[in-house]
């Protein structure tokens, strides 16, 4: 693999951007990472096989090394660069928690699933390339614009709504107490997670994220316990759980209302006790980790049919954060979308892009039901399909178009009403397309069951 150098050491301190090495033998992951660790404020120093990395580090100087872990064999690494004083984020595609923990054991201090968005990635290692920026960046004099809001923590915005988000974070990252976070489908709640745990104490230990709703029910207990050798069929081995994986950080359950009764009483005992079993195992085993949850569901009228524990809610609705819909946020929208812009076309190799007047117009008028997710999802197909340097309303998909200026009657042109489902089909199969197909990654997405797409589909059919 070649070894992109993309900055000389010695000029690092003028810089002022933490370097960073990859250690990946997989080029197309080498490529997102690249995207992600420039979208952070990074640079990269280096791309190079796991039998290089070692040495690399010894006769060169970087800050933060990002590590594939495709199995055991290469968690000595993870040991060897952070004894030389780099901070590692550990990556795999293996998706098994006991290789997450003996990363972190080994001295990782995050680990990240593949594959990865490098939107995601970006997420999760700007607060590290801010503990190695911090050191060489001079101090910021006040001038007339001090006061002026400033986007937080991966969050882009300085609505009135955005900025007293922006300080529920900051009130209660540090606190101990259990986290219940409400918003939309895609209005950025496991981005919510990552900056409460950020900003806390417990930032240097891991922060586990599950998606409740993207599990299936019969391995739910397992991912969040464990299980150990024998306890079902094809439990080979032990097995650490997300609680565990999670010991002295944070555990995020995305869409806790799709966990079962009898689970959520297991969650309760660790609230209440600090205590768990893994499945078939009869030994308690202990964990401190600060929970922080999340649900795009009323969780009121959840507990109120009987479908979530009144007495685990009020565990966990401790520190209740609601995250605003993009269309409450203003000309946000716009921010978001020259932030995404930027971004998706540096990804694409296109040239950087802007919104037309008009089409910038239509996304202010746009209610945007998915959110940021949505947004997101338009400026990607837009780039992608489009030509010229700017988005126009003709790259824009029909309902977007359709956010023109109002008639002057005020009554609905029934011809722009569509079916329900067919509203639904068309999000499903947008999603499950931005995903290359992934059926359980577009569920994931859009914080569904993957069995709920195949049943649809086939009703489709």
């Amino acid at each position: 693999m070649p070894l992109p150098q993309t900055s000389d050491p010695a000029t690092r301190a003028d810089a002022r951007r933490p370097l960073v090495l990859l250690v990946d033998a997989d080029a197309a992951a080498v490529r997102v990472a690249t995207a992600a660790v420039a979208n952070a404020g990074g640079e990269i120093l280096a791309a190079v096989e796991p039998a290089a990395a070692v040495g690399f580090v010894r006769s060169r100087l970087a800050d933060i090394a990002i590590v594939d872990v495709p199995d055991r064999a290469t968690l000595p690494i993870i040991e060897a660069l952070g004894a030389s004083g780099l901070i590692v984020v550990a990556t795999s595609g293996a998706g098994s928690v006991a290789l997450a923990v003996e990363a972190m054991r080994r001295g990782a201090v995050d680990f990240v699933l593949k594959p990865y968005s490098p939107e995601t990635l970006a997420r999760r290692l700007a607060p590290r390339l801010e503990e190695r920026r911090q050191p060489v960046e001079a101090p910021i004099e006040a001038g007339p614009d001090a006061d002026e809001p400033r986007d937080f923590a991966g969050f882009v915005g300085r609505s009135s709504p955005m900025q007293a988000l922006y300080g529920e974070i900051a009130r209660i990252a540090p606190s101990r107490a259990p986290v219940f976070i409400t918003g939309e489908s895609g209005s950025g709640k496991e981005l919510c997670a990552e900056a409460i745990h950020a900003r806390s104490g417990r930032a240097a230990k891991p922060l586990v994220a599950l998606n409740c709703g993207a599990i299936p029910r019969e391995l739910m207990e397992s991912e969040v316990f464990g299980h150990v050798r024998g306890a079902f069929t094809g439990a080979t081995d032990d097995r650490v759980g997300a609680v565990e994986a999670a010991a002295g950080g944070t555990l995020f359950l995305d869409e806790i209302g799709e966990m079962e009764l009898s689970l959520q009483a297991k969650l309760l005992r660790v609230l209440q006790t600090g205590e768990f079993r893994r499945v078939g195992d009869p030994r308690p085993r202990r964990a401190d980790v600060r929970i922080v949850c999340a649900t795009h569901r009323d969780p009121f009228a959840e507990v109120a049919a009987g479908r979530f524990r009144q007495d685990l809610f009020y565990r966990l609705h401790v520190l209740p954060i609601r995250l605003p819909a993009l269309r409450e946020r203003g000309d946000d929208v716009i921010a978001l979308a020259g932030a995404f812009l930027e971004s998706f076309a540096r990804e694409e190799g296109r040239a950087i892009w802007r919104l037309s007047p008009a089409a910038a117009e239509l996304f202010r008028r746009y209610d945007w039901p998915g959110n940021v997710r949505e947004l997101q999802n338009v400026i990607r197909r837009a780039i992608v399909l489009g030509e010229g340097d700017e988005i126009t309303p003709e790259m824009l998909p029909a309902e977007l178009r359709r956010a023109g200026p109002p008639a002057a009657s005020s009554v609905c042109d029934p011809e722009i009403i569509e079916p329900f489902w067919v509203q639904e089909r068309r999000i499903i199969e947008r999603a499950v397309e931005a995903f290359g197909g992934n059926t359980a990654r577009a569920a994931a997405a859009l914080e569904i069951s993957p069995s709920t797409i195949y049943r649809k589909r086939e009703r489709w059919a």
